[in-house]
């Protein structure tokens, strides 16, 4: 009688990072940062310290790898619904959803040995946004084009009004907006900042 032996797969590449920024997530909500080591991640993941090292260079860049994964799994992308006001209340809905990853980042932000590597939240901004598509601005070409909204209107700090908004909330309440807020943003706020003049 022969018995089969279970073949234990060697994890490799893009399948193994998942698994290593997955734990590394897991930790840093369980533990915090400041407990936090690579040599921890590597333990629960499976694999050698060294394997992290040559991936990420710092506790700091694995994290922000681990919290843009948490980002990428469900993307605020709102298909177009042909109005304006209608896929911005769905974007802000859709983004409200990562209050808790939201929270965790203003965590990091208040952590002394996080801001070694990225001292202002700008850094984190632009870490985290990196080659991934800013979903508020596809909605609001697609609403200049529509002849919605006034592009010479759309000026930085108004463009990124409504998303703005919801990170200071989140800041502040540590929880999504209520629908009612976000309607309040869009309708009272952001949408007669913005609207064509009528002729």
């Amino acid at each position: 009688m022969i018995i089969a032996k279970s073949v234990k797969t060697r994890r490799r590449g893009a399948t193994l990072e998942q698994a290593i920024i997955e734990v590394a997530w897991d930790r840093l909500v369980e533990h915090g940062y400041t407990s936090l080591t690579m040599e921890m991640v590597a333990r629960a993941a499976h694999t050698s310290r060294s394997v992290l090292a040559r991936r990420w260079n710092s506790k700091a860049s694995l994290v922000l790898a681990a919290i843009k994964y948490q980002l990428s799994k469900h993307p605020p992308q709102v298909p177009d619904q042909g109005d304006v006001r209608a896929e911005l209340l769905e974007y802000l809905q859709r983004l409200g959803s990562f209050a808790p990853i939201f929270t965790t980042i203003n965590a990091l932000l208040s952590n002394e040995m996080f801001r070694k590597a990225f001292a202002t939240p700008e850094e984190v901004r632009r870490a985290l946004s990196a080659g991934r598509t800013d979903y508020l601005s596809v909605i609001l070409d697609r609403a200049v084009a529509r002849n919605e909204i006034d592009p010479d209107k759309l000026t930085p700090p108004i463009k990124t009004l409504v998303r703005d908004l919801l990170r200071q909330h989140v800041m502040m309440h540590r929880a999504a907006p209520p629908e009612q807020l976000l309607v309040a943003w869009v309708d009272s706020i952001f949408l007669p900042l913005v609207r064509r003049t009528s002729p």
